[in-house]
């Protein structure tokens, strides 16, 4: 009995979700423009990695 009733609301919520669907629709960015999403990954991801990098010149050059 409690199974039922779990099933019918799941399948309820189911229904009334109104999501897009497809590929990249459920991502918090865009991925249509695909140069722009190439200059924001190696933002993101060149950040990352320069970083280290400029924090250890920043300590070296430190008096």
């Amino acid at each position: 009995m409690l199974a039922a009733g779990v099933r019918r609301f799941t399948t309820s919520v189911l229904r009334r979700s109104h999501y897009e669907d497809g590929p990249g629709k459920n991502l918090p960015f865009s991925v249509d423009n695909k140069w722009r999403l190439l200059a924001m990954m190696c933002a993101f991801f060149g950040s990352g990695f320069a970083a280290p990098f400029f924090i250890v010149r920043h300590q070296l050059l430190k008096k």
